[in-house]
């Protein structure tokens, strides 16, 4: 072999660098150095971006099957909430046919009677549809506002009625928006019936359930009242359309010391959630002008003469100012 071929460089096992203490004193200098000019003079920021763009399509890759299990989970909750909706509409459905029927038949019996009896029949009770716009500031009582009021010929004392019960009385009436006081307010008073057994009372807001419930007072100890039944509106005070769901016992209790007895009654109006109402002219005036009071009272003062007979008619009675509601045939203010 010439010795012009011979590789005079040393072997790899024989060379010399860089220590590794003196890597990891230059590496962490480095890092040092590029922390600095990125905190103080923003140098690697177009590094940074750069890197971003190129690592966007993997990242887009790695979420799509955590955003594909997400979207599959709130499908199936949605699906689920679907059909429970559906089988609440089909069963309220099938509730309000039932309710239907028996309100037609219990009409066609009434009209029998009345026909029998030869009684004029009633006439429908005009109504106004109206939306409810907030509660009443007044944190000490039960009052709603709607947004009809003297302009549309919503008249003080008129009863408000939901789709389940009376819901309240309007209580003040201006020109656009009326001022609705509810079953539940302490100060409101309703003739109700059982509609079990036909017995006549007076229920009013009970101060101790919270704002929330009804009371049924001046009723005997030994009176056949059960929980459970229904109270209706008796129609004895020419307000409040006779037959309408006012409430329903749920508590009855019997004490000692008073021959009464104290029934704490639910609403059947949403008396918190309702949001459309129905105000119904009433009775005692639903043939009367609303725009003429003073004539009604100058006919009605001509009619009953003074004395006693116009005491009495002065005198409060259920429903009347005088158990804190609004007169059912109010004028203007």
């Amino acid at each position: 072999m010439p010795l012009g071929t011979l590789d005079r460089t040393a072997p790899p096992l024989f060379n010399q660098g860089p220590s590794a203490l003196s890597r990891l004193v230059f590496c962490s200098a480095l890092a040092l150095l590029l922390m600095v000019a990125d905190a103080r003079f923003d140098m690697v920021s177009p590094v940074r971006k750069a890197v971003g763009a190129v690592l966007y399509p993997l990242q887009w890759l790695a979420l799509k099957p955590v955003q594909g299990v997400v979207a599959a989970g709130r499908y199936f909750e949605d699906l689920q909430g679907a059909q429970r909706g559906e089988a609440e509409a089909r069963r309220a459905m099938v509730l309000q046919a039932e309710r239907a029927s028996q309100a037609d038949a219990l009409a066609a019996d009434n009209a029998r009677l009345r026909a029998l009896l030869e009684l004029r029949q009633n006439t429908t009770v005009p109504g106004r549809a109206a939306e409810v716009l907030y509660d009443a500031a007044d944190p000490y009582t039960r009052k709603i506002v709607i947004d009809q009021g003297l302009t549309q010929g919503i008249r003080p004392g008129s009863p408000v009625i939901d789709e389940q019960g009376v819901l309240g009385q309007v209580t003040l009436v201006q020109p656009f928006g009326s001022e609705v006081t509810l079953v539940v307010d302490r100060n409101l008073s309703i003739p109700v019936q059982n509609a079990r057994t036909g017995v006549r009372s007076v229920a009013f807001g009970d101060t101790s359930a919270g704002g929330a419930g009804m009371e049924l007072r001046f009723t005997s100890a030994n009176a056949d009242v059960q929980e459970g039944d229904l109270l209706v509106t008796s129609g004895v005070d020419g307000v409040y359309p006779a037959g309408l769901p006012v409430a329903r016992v749920e508590r009855i209790e019997k004490r000692a010391d008073t021959p009464f007895a104290r029934i704490h009654c639910v609403p059947m109006a949403r008396v918190g959630a309702v949001r459309y109402v129905m105000v119904l002219a009433p009775v005692g005036t639903a043939a009367a002008p609303a725009s003429e009071p003073a004539a009604l009272e100058a006919a009605s003062s001509k009619k009953q003469p003074e004395g006693r007979a116009g005491a009495a008619a002065r005198k409060p009675g259920p429903g009347r100012p005088g158990e804190g509601q609004a007169p059912a045939t109010g004028g203007r203010r």
